[in-house]
């Protein structure tokens, strides 16, 4: 039997059993501890013969009794403390007394006086002992539950530095949680303490988890690297505690440190990579004072997108969606953002008449991509320089489902909004695209594929014609934090108690959090010359499996499986979907070619002119009037070089 589950099973005994088993090993320890006071004392270790007997009995007798009326009986081994052990003392100070008047003052023929003292010793050895190592060895089942069932925190912080500092001070102010210590890797610093809290090094850490109790690890070192941080949150894993952190030093500008500072792990932390710093030129280059336009503006990369380019003060931003809700809300975010820079321009001296407009136009603009008249009324109103086009159905068993809406979505759509864009002298086109479209084996990978088609044949057009519009497109992976992405999902499923579906264990993805994303896509557009198929850099693939056991972990819970039955999170592998592909790619050809940009590459991939790629779209076009599935199918295979439908 796995030794937490045997730990598990010792505490869900009834509370009657467990008293009579801490009962009989305290009468092993008492009989252990007389026969070890006579063997050292007399040199002979053989069986109890004559008067020890007597003070075996004694012994039993006296201790057993002082033992249930001093509550020894009563206490949760897990949780013996500082108030467990001054009671032990005070028993032990009595039994002793006791002893000492029997067996050294008076004196029993045959009994060397010393028994009356060395055996008090070994027996508060033995008791002592025993508790301790029982609040330690079952310490770590508590670890498992603590963050449910303990009414305050015990936390340890990492990090001596000012931050450190101020955030045990606050937190020992508002007594939210308990300090039990803080971590540093400074040599100088360790084995003192600062306001009376000790300092250990790192290499104490999963130890003082298990001895202190720990149920929060605290990182307060903003200035630390991406790799440093990715170091100790690995060497957390397991340990069965929460780990939050502070934000870094430009978040933390006031300079005061608040406990609502303190926030989960984020993407990055997930991933374990750092970010690359984005070259401010290249994010200015198509938005300080232009008009841009963002379509599919209320979806996960929409709305980056809109957060990134409002920070590079264009002339105005037209947010294009066809979901009212998800509109409002971005469109109300925005201002709110838009107003806070007009504020801060008052601040810097700017006239008051800035706070009666907002310093960056913004136009809500509901509408479907798939409506050519509309677009083009809105497009000649409003003129816009940059369209950044990330509007799509993009989940996957979704658009399996409903292959007639996604293609009409993903494919026309982005038609449409390409040939108006070029018709209305847009001066750049940039297609938001996934690593999906790369030999795709779904539909939605196949329907972002000819929207990459669609792109490449309309900038030989451009090229060719006298419109001048610049169409490029920026693949990359999953985005961490996006609606439907699986870091959203397992945290639901980890706040529920569990447990997490995985469709394979074996699925790998890359990952990009959604800010990285949006703003390499902003500056590869920057780079864009026509026809360009941009790929971002996503790192190393990620193994979904490993992401989920990190998510459990960092959650302060531990896994439950064959070796741990009793743990917190199940993972549960379900199968994989239709067109679900264990990893994913995101070059078609070979030798991508490098950018001035480190995170972005160049492909260079095969496609169709637009004579010929007219022709099939209009088969497709009409298979989908037609609800013809096999033919819509077959137009894919057709259009989508390397297309598997259903291959894993």
């Amino acid at each position: 039997m796995p030794v937490n589950a045997t730990k598990q099973s010792l505490l869900n005994l009834p509370r009657i059993v467990k008293r009579g088993l801490v009962f009989f090993f305290d009468v092993l320890i008492c009989v252990l501890s007389v026969w070890l006071a006579f063997g050292l004392r007399l040199d002979q270790w053989g069986y109890f013969q004559g008067k020890h007997w007597a003070v075996l009995v004694s012994a039993v007798g006296f201790s057993l009794p002082l033992f249930i009326s001093f509550g020894l009986y009563r206490a949760i081994f897990r949780y013996v403390g500082t108030a467990a052990f001054l009671s032990i003392t005070r028993l032990f100070t009595i039994y002793t007394g006791i002893f000492f008047c029997i067996y050294t003052l008076y004196g029993i023929d045959d009994v060397p006086r010393s028994i009356g003292i060395i055996q008090p010793m070994l027996l508060f050895i033995g008791i002592g002992v025993s508790r301790y190592f029982a609040r330690y060895w079952l310490g770590s089942v508590n670890n498992v539950q603590k963050s449910f069932h303990r009414a305050q925190p015990v936390a340890l912080i990492y990090g001596v530095g000012s931050a450190g500092r101020q955030l045990a001070s606050v937190i020992t102010s508002n007594k939210e949680m308990l300090v039990k210590g803080f971590i540093d890797d400074d040599p100088h610093l360790q084995g003192s303490t600062v306001n009376g809290i000790s300092v250990y090094p790192s290499t104490d850490m999963q130890d003082l988890v298990h001895r202190l109790g720990i149920t929060d690890v605290l990182l307060a070192i903003p200035s630390a690297s991406q790799g440093r941080r990715s170091e100790i949150i690995a060497s957390l894993n397991g340990c069965g505690v929460r780990v939050r952190t502070l934000p870094g030093l430009i978040d933390l500008a006031s300079g005061r440190v608040r406990i609502t500072d303190l926030h989960d792990l984020d993407m990055n932390d997930l991933l374990g990579r750092a970010v690359v710093p984005p070259e401010v030129g290249l994010l200015e280059k198509n938005i300080r004072n232009q008009v841009v336009l963002v379509t599919g503006a209320g979806g996960s990369i929409g709305s980056e997108l809109c957060r990134q380019i409002i920070k590079f003060s264009p002339k105005s931003l037209i947010l294009l969606d066809s979901s009212e809700h998800s509109l409002y809300l971005i469109y109300e975010e925005l201002k709110r953002a838009v107003s806070e820079l007009g504020r801060d321009r008052l601040a810097n001296g700017g006239d008051h008449q800035a706070l009666l407009v907002l310093p960056i136009k913004l136009l809500a603009c509901l509408a479907s991509v798939r409506d050519s008249d509309l677009l083009r009324k809105i497009f000649r109103a409003h003129q816009p320089n940059t369209i950044f086009h990330a509007a799509a159905y993009k989940h996957v068993p979704l658009v399996e489902q409903n292959p007639i809406e996604g293609i009409r979505n993903n494919v026309f759509g982005t038609l449409a909004c390409a040939q108006v864009g070029l018709e209305c002298g847009v001066n750049n086109f940039i297609l938001v695209s996934t690593d999906k479209a790369v030999r795709p084996t779904n539909i939605m990978g196949a329907s972002k594929r000819i929207a990459e088609l669609i792109l490449q044949a309309m900038a030989e057009i451009a090229a060719n014609g006298e419109h001048s519009t610049n169409f490029s497109m920026v693949r990359f992976g999953n985005v961490l934090g996006s609606s439907g992405s699986v870091a959203l999902i397992f945290s639901a499923q980890i706040a529920a108690g569990g447990p997490i579906t995985l469709t394979h264990p074996e699925v790998t993805r890359y990952f990009m959090t959604i800010p990285e994303a949006a703003q390499l896509v902003i500056q590869a557009s920057a780079m864009a010359v026509g026809g360009d198929v941009f790929v971002l850099d996503m790192g190393e693939p990620v193994r979904i499996y490993d992401l989920a056991l990190k998510m459990i972990y960092l959650s302060g819970l531990l896994v439950k499986d064959q070796d741990n039955p009793y743990g917190d999170i199940e993972i549960v592998t379900t199968g994989l979907r239709p067109g679900e592909k264990l990893y994913e790619e995101l070059l078609i050809g070979e030798n991508p070619q490098p950018t001035i940009h480190p995170k972005i590459m160049k492909a260079h991939e095969e496609f169709l002119s637009w004579n010929v790629l007219e022709q099939k779209l209009a088969k497709l076009n009409l298979a989908l009037d037609d609800s013809d599935y096999e033919k819509i199918g077959n137009m894919l295979k057709e259009l989508v070089s390397g297309y598997q439908p259903g291959v894993n």
